[in-house]
């Protein structure tokens, strides 16, 4: 699906402010109500738009620990099992992915402590189908979920994206 300006703007305004009302998201870009409801529909049809929520942060509800865990599995389990089994026991894993190299997942968990962070990894550990973890902690934040240069790469027109290699080169 092609992303156009208005595409792009009505993205980045209920990115910053996701209980923004359609009409006033009208407003503010200067178009109809209808427009926007039209291009909300459009973008969640063409799976641009998952949903429109809060971002949580859970730094904010005192999870400021954040590690990266990598899973192995053992392979006769596979990888739905293993990864719906720690899906369900363990609320602190807040992102999970099956990836390529050394492992067969990849954890993004939260805790409150080192404490807690243990506990975690051990209860990671006693899932059945994992045959062994290893873990690293995030240090700093750069930044997290960074879509809005990519809609706005993707809404710039020909003429704009050719302009912008030549000033580039």
């Amino acid at each position: 699906m092609r992303i156009d300006r208005l595409d792009a703007d009505l993205i980045e305004l209920l990115t910053d402010s996701p209980m923004l009302p359609v009409m006033e998201c009208a407003r503010r870009l200067g178009v109809a109500r209808g427009t926007v409801s039209s291009r909300l529909a459009r973008l969640h049809e063409a799976g641009v738009i998952r949903g429109i929520i809060p971002r949580i942060e859970p730094a904010g509800f005192g999870y400021s620990l954040v590690a990266f865990c990598q899973v192995e599995i053992i392979q006769r389990y596979g990888h739905a099992p293993v990864a719906s089994a720690l899906e369900e026991t363990i609320p602190e894993i807040i992102d999970m992915y099956t990836v390529t190299g050394n492992s067969d997942l990849q954890l993004r968990v939260v805790a409150q402590t080192a404490e807690d962070l243990q506990d975690i990894f051990d209860r990671i550990n006693r899932v059945s189908g994992v045959a062994r973890t290893s873990s690293s902690f995030a240090l700093h934040e750069h930044f997290q979920g960074r879509t809005l240069p990519l809609v706005a790469a993707c809404a710039k027109t020909e003429p704009e994206q050719e302009k912008a290699m030549q000033i580039d080169q």
